[in-house]
């Protein structure tokens, strides 16, 4: 096995790019791309700080990833686990990545751009579901946008039924808890309780 280390090498390996490549690319949200982000209920969110990269799911209501204009879209920050690890990287480096999905599609839309964030009470209160704001929202200034051909979700199966995985053959939450503590915290009484515990604390 050779290691690849320059990009004259990885050219080669790969050729040229095609024009559909390309030419999907553009630096604001067009129509046809407002339509996709209007559908999505999931996108990951990409950041970059001082150690190392973080990589965060974000799920809501179709079309929680609010256009403000054709260069700017507002994601609302919904309970979570308080680790922050997105918000504190964006604070020191606004480099950000978004890659929406949406059940049923098989391409993914991806936008590229610089990040911040905001807390004003009236923009917070504009997101509330269920009478229930954001802590904060992440303002994205769109550097890039495009959609990502359907290979990849076609050859996971991602939408297909029967390649669903039983998530009885699965570890729960709780007993990864219990393995990494030492039983600290996790095990049975965790994850019988997540359901209410999710319910309650949704938005």
């Amino acid at each position: 096995m050779a290691r690849i280390e320059t990009m004259a090498a990885l050219d080669a390996l790969y050729g040229p790019v095609a024009e559909a490549a390309t030419a999907k690319v553009a630096d604001r949200v067009t129509p046809e791309y407002r339509t996709l982000i209007e559908a999505a209920p999931f996108a990951a969110l990409a950041t970059v700080g001082p150690e190392g990269l973080d990589c965060s799911p974000r799920g809501d209501l179709a079309g929680f990833v609010r256009i403000a204009d054709a260069r700017t879209l507002m994601l609302p920050d919904r309970r979570g686990n308080n680790r922050i690890d997105s918000l504190r990287n964006i604070l020191r480096d606004p480099r950000v990545a978004l890659m929406f999905l949406i059940p049923g599609w098989g391409n993914a839309l991806r936008v590229n751009g610089r990040a911040h964030l905001e807390d004003d009470p009236d923009l917070l209160a504009s997101f509330a579901v269920e009478g229930k704001a954001p802590r904060c929202i992440v303002v994205i200034a769109v550097g890039e946008i495009y959609f990502q051909c359907a290979r990849a979700v076609i050859r996971a199966g991602l939408w297909d039924p029967a390649r669903h995985v039983d998530p009885r053959s699965l570890p729960t939450p709780g007993r990864i808890l219990a393995a990494m503590s030492e039983n600290r915290v996790g095990g049975e009484t965790y994850d019988r309780d997540w359901a209410g515990r999710a319910a309650a604390t949704m938005w």
